[in-house]
C-alpha cells in the first residue's frame, strides 16, 4: 500500500469540530456524526509506529486524536455505524470481524513492520483477541480507558497502570449526558404543557399560561429530577437501580413542588400529578443505564422488567384519577 495516500489528521480541534461536539451533545444530527472508516495518520508515523484502533463516531475519533499531540501513530478507524466504542462493542459493530476487515482492507500488514493493535479497553467486550491474531496475525493490546492516558501508555512500553484501567463516571461525564436527554424529552414535554395551558382557565392569555404552568409544574419537576438532577446527584441517591434513584429523587422534587404551590391542586389532583411526576422521573432516570459502564445489558433488562410495570401502573392510576375528576364531578 502507498502510505502517501493515507490522510493525515490534526491533533488540534478546530471551531467546526467544537461546534459539532456541542451540536451532538444536544442530540442534533447525532446518528450522522461520523467519519469514513479506514487508516489515518497522526504526525509522521513510520512502519514501527503504533496502530491505535477507534470507532468512526466522530466524537470518539476526536477524543483520540486531540490527545495525541507529539505522538506519531497510525489510527485504524472501524465502521461502527457512527456509534461510540463502548456501545458499539456491545452491539457487535466494534468487534472481531470488523477489526479484521479493516486490517485487511487497508493493507495494514504492508504499512507497519510490527503486528500489534492498540484497542481501547472499553472495546474489549466486542473483540476476541485470539481470533484476530489467528485470522490476520495481529496481536490486540488493550489500551487505557481514557484517551488522555495513551501517550503515557505508549511511553511505558504499552503497560497500563491501575488508574489507567479504572472506569469512572465523574460529575463532568454525567453532566455531558444531560443535553441529549433533555433535547429528546423536550419534544414531548412541550406539547403536553401546551395542551395544559390551553385547557387552563383565565381571562387572558397570561392568566391561562400562568395557571397552566402551575398545573404542569409537578410533572415538569419530575422531568427535571429524572433528566438533570439524577445524573448530577447519582452517587449520593440511595439504591442501586437507576429507576429507584429516579423515583426517590422524583418523589422529593415533585412533593416539594406541590408544597410550594398550595391551592393549585386539589387533594385528588395532587395525588394524580405526584404519581405521574414520580413515574416520569423514574422512567427518565432509567435512560442513563445505557450511558455508564457500571451497568450491563443483562442488568438493564432485569431492571426494565421490574421497573416498567410499576411506572406504567403509577401512570395508569394517575390517568384513572384524572378520568374520575373530569367525569365524576
Amino acid at each position: 500500500m502507498n502510505t502517501t495516500d493515507v490522510p493525515t489528521v490534526s491533533t488540534r480541534l478546530g471551531l467546526v469540530d467544537r461546534l459539532g461536539r456541542w451540536r451532538v451533545r444536544w442530540g442534533i444530527g447525532r446518528s450522522r456524526y461520523r467519519i469514513p472508516p479506514g487508516l489515518y495518520r497522526v504526525g509522521t508515523p513510520d512502519p514501527s509506529s503504533p496502530v491505535l484502533v477507534t470507532a468512526n463516531y466522530k466524537l470518539s475519533f476526536d477524543a483520540l486524536r486531540s490527545e495525541l499531540q507529539g505522538v506519531d501513530a497510525w489510527v485504524l478507524v472501524l465502521d461502527t455505524m457512527g456509534v461510540n466504542v463502548w456501545c458499539a462493542a456491545g452491539k457487535g459493530t466494534f468487534g472481531t470481524d470488523e477489526l479484521v476487515r479493516q486490517v485487511e482492507t487497508t493493507g495494514l500488514a504492508e504499512v507497519v513492520s510490527h503486528r500489534k493493535l492498540v484497542a481501547p479497553q472499553l472495546g474489549a467486550p466486542g473483540v476476541a483477541a485470539h481470533e484476530v491474531r489467528r485470522i490476520c496475525g495481529f496481536k490486540v493490546v488493550y489500551g487505557p480507558v481514557r484517551a488522555r492516558d495513551i501517550p503515557a501508555f505508549l511511553e511505558s512500553g504499552m503497560r497500563a497502570t491501575d488508574d489507567m484501567r479504572r472506569v469512572t463516571f465523574s460529575l463532568g461525564d454525567r453532566v455531558e449526558l444531560v443535553g441529549v436527554e433533555l433535547a429528546w424529552v423536550v419534544k414531548w414535554v412541550v406539547p403536553i404543557v401546551a395542551v395544559m395551558v390551553l385547557l387552563a382557565g383565565g381571562e387572558s392569555i397570561l392568566d391561562r399560561t400562568r395557571t397552566g404552568m402551575l398545573t404542569a409544574s409537578p410533572i415538569l419537576a419530575g422531568v427535571l429530577a429524572g433528566v438533570v438532577l439524577v445524573p448530577i446527584f447519582l452517587p449520593w441517591i440511595p439504591g442501586r437501580a437507576f429507576s429507584l434513584k429516579g423515583a426517590i429523587l422524583g418523589a422529593i422534587v415533585v412533593g416539594a413542588t406541590l408544597a410550594l404551590t398550595p391551592g393549585v391542586h386539589s387533594v385528588a389532583a395532587s395525588i394524580q400529578v405526584f404519581l405521574l411526576g414520580t413515574a416520569v422521573a423514574s422512567f427518565l432516570a432509567m435512560q442513563f443505564t445505557g450511558a455508564t459502564t457500571f451497568t450491563s445489558p443483562s442488568g438493564v433488562e432485569w431492571e426494565m422488567r421490574r421497573a416498567l410495570p410499576l411506572q406504567i401502573g403509577a401512570a395508569v392510576i394517575a390517568g384513572g384519577i384524572a378520568v374520575v375528576r373530569i367525569f365524576g364531578g
